[in-house]
């Protein structure tokens, strides 16, 4: 069977996403498909942002497939960068001078980080652009600010204004009885502060393209076309006005906007469009089970992740399951960047039904590369504990030992790999680490191991340097006294205090257990001590 043909079939789910958008054009044909992505420029880009982007991205590829590249596909990525900033966010620099300009647009605050940029959704947008720039995504990028003040929104937004009432009919019953009494789809934006304006609206001409509210301040009625940047939408109605206005076909959102996709959906049909198709995905969780937020800072940031690996694990942290909640925390990442090699190594043995429902085929577009890391990443992170390495250097040293022949040059992803491995271990494990000095008896049988050690060749295996560990073991007060260690040779078991203290003098560990190579580490480092 053709890719084609088993991608009808497929139940990966960017397939039956994009079976959504081809049933849809059965009933509106389209020359072009639209994906949109939106993103709120109040913080500082968050993995959540990221998720939308490399998600939407593999629906398109699935769409794509399923047509056989026939029909044009666009993805927009959308800056709400005309809101008014509601709140200055916790982690940013500057916060008082922010303050000063409450209320104005995001793209009229001045950028509290540097003077690179004009503003600060400038600024936040310059860092979104270069994340996704740095993963290869085709998109283009859109900013609402531009939109609205070049006219490219103005005939969507004189139609709202032509359907006033009939927007106003399916907010209100949404909105708390206060809220309601001052409601206005519209909000105008002071000519004389900048302000956006959360004002009623005592008046509106759909032939004029005008609202006429009363200044807060002034206690004047002020009359302004609701056309060229002049005024803004609410944000439900403003995201319907842009499906219509921009033709988007898709669009997911997040669980806690459903009843915002409802409305908007009813909106946008009021409107004459017709709503994108789409999903609600779970929420991304922190280390406590909450909710991140871009303006608490509280969950992971894109350069966090990327410091502690690759691209490619975090796109599989994307696509696993999007409508299930996770916990979005440092500790999640050695087993995404593991769990992606064993995928990709998986790969290469499946048949073409398999491959659609691999996640590389989605991460990777149809294309992954070969795989070529010798060491998994949870190996490299025992290398490092167990070696103490405080440069890769030094961990290439060991790894050398082991894998004869792959170096930087012949292996430069796992170069990065070991680069990782090595942010990793100073920033989460070595800030746990406890050692403790010797008694006096375990320092002479640490003295008495490194000895018998040294005797031992340089090649020498992991399993005979544990049997020299389990020998010197066998002395007072490590012996078991239980008869409970049984060994195959007969000779006296070891208890589990031997190892424990081996762990926390010489690894600053509390677990009692090692690897083959951590057998090997441990063993050139008592050498060395």
């Amino acid at each position: 069977m053709s890719t084609h043909e088993i991608a009808e079939n497929s139940n990966a789910w960017p397939f039956q996403e994009a079976r959504k958008i081809v049933a849809r054009l059965k009933k509106h044909r389209k020359d072009e498909v639209v994906f949109e992505t939106g993103y709120g420029p109040s913080g500082l880009p968050h993995i959540g942002t990221f998720g939308e982007v490399a998600r939407t991205t593999m629906v398109r590829h699935a769409f794509r497939v399923l047509t056989e590249d026939k029909i044009k596909t666009r993805l927009i990525a959308f800056s709400d960068d005309m809101d008014g900033l509601r709140k200055v966010p916790d982690n940013v620099p500057n916060r008082e001078m922010m303050a000063r300009h409450m209320g104005k647009p995001l793209s009229r605050v001045p950028d509290p980080f540097s003077n690179d940029y004009p503003s600060f959704a400038a600024a936040n947008n310059a860092r979104l652009r270069a994340f996704l720039d740095q993963f290869g995504f085709e998109y283009e990028f859109l900013s609402s600010t531009e939109c609205y003040t070049s006219g490219r929104f103005d005939a969507t937004l004189l139609r709202v204004l032509e359907h006033f009432d009939t927007v106003m009919d399916i907010m209100l019953p949404s909105l708390r009885e206060e809220r309601a009494q001052t409601y206005s789809p519209f909000l105008p934006i002071s000519p004389r502060t900048g302000i956006v304006l959360q004002v009623p609206i005592l008046a509106h001409d759909a032939g004029a393209g005008t609202i006429t509210y009363e200044d807060p301040d002034a206690k004047e009625r002020v009359t302004t076309l609701v056309t060229g940047g002049r005024a803004k939408l609410q944000w439900k109605p403003d995201w319907a006005m842009r499906w219509v206005a921009l033709g988007v076909d898709y669009e997911m959102a997040g669980k806690d906007l459903i009843d915002s996709v409802r409305l908007s959906g009813e909106v946008c049909r009021a409107l004459g469009g017709t709503p994108p198709e789409g999903f609600n995905y779970e929420l991304f969780l922190d280390e406590q089970g909450q909710k991140i937020s871009k303006s608490k800072g509280n969950g992971l940031t894109i350069d966090e992740w990327l410091r502690y690996a690759s691209p490619e694990s975090l796109s599989l942290f994307m696509y696993r399951e999007p409508k299930a909640a996770k916990r979005l925390y440092f500790d999640v990442i050695p087993r995404h960047v593991d769990e992606y090699q064993q995928f990709l190594e998986a790969y290469e043995r499946q048949d073409l039904r398999q491959r659609l429902s691999n996640p590389v085929w989605h991460i990777h577009s149809g294309n992954p590369p070969k795989p070529d890391m010798p060491i998994s990443f949870s190996m490299l992170l025992t290398l490092v504990a167990s070696s103490n390495a405080e440069n890769a250097e030094t961990l290439w040293g060991f790894i050398g030992r082991y894998r004869p022949g792959v170096t930087p040059q012949t292996h430069p992803k796992f170069d990065a790999l070991v680069r990782y491995a090595i942010h990793y271990f100073r920033d989460f494990v070595l800030p746990q680490k406890r050692f403790r000095e010797p008694s006096e008896g375990e320092r002479g049988a640490l003295l008495d191991l490194r000895e018998a050690l040294a005797q031992l060749p340089a090649d020498a295996s992991a399993e005979d340097i544990q049997q020299v560990v389990y020998e010197i073991g066998r002395r007072e007060p490590f012996l078991d006294k239980t008869g409970k260690i049984k060994t195959k040779d007969g000779k006296p078991g070891v208890a589990l205090d031997w190892f424990n203290m081996l762990y926390k003098v010489l690894l600053g560990q509390e677990k009692a257990r090692a690897s083959a190579r951590s057998w090997r580490c441990m063993g050139s480092r008592i050498r060395s001590t």
